[in-house]
């Protein structure tokens, strides 16, 4: 699959969770908005906002994309993740509503 720009929701999430931004990642979401985290979910912006706080922001995640690629509303983003912990290459794959995140997958 090629590697294409990152949709415009996508790179803002990037950024966000690049700055330490956890208002600014969940502003991204639907109101009803789904993060999986290994089989682990996460609905709404007060279920995401606790998993981000613990687990991905709150930790000082850093997110470089390496690729992504597009499949209808999916785009999936290969990254190389640093942090406090689960450092490394990592797949997060975003399903988007319009201008927003409707599910964001951490697959790999």
């Amino acid at each position: 699959m090629p590697t294409l720009p990152l949709p415009a929701p996508v790179e803002s999430a990037l950024r966000a969770a690049n700055s330490d931004d956890v208002e600014g990642f969940l502003a991204l979401f639907t109101e009803d908005g789904v993060v999986t985290d290994w089989g682990r979910e996460f609905r709404g912006r007060d279920g995401i906002r606790e998993w981000c706080k613990a687990e991905f922001i709150g930790r000082k995640v850093t997110l470089e994309p390496m690729a992504v690629w597009r499949e209808g509303h999916k785009a999936t983003v290969s990254l190389r993740v640093g942090g406090s912990s689960d450092t490394g290459p990592s797949d997060i794959a975003f399903t988007l509503e319009g201008d927003r995140i409707a599910r964001m997958e951490l697959i790999g």
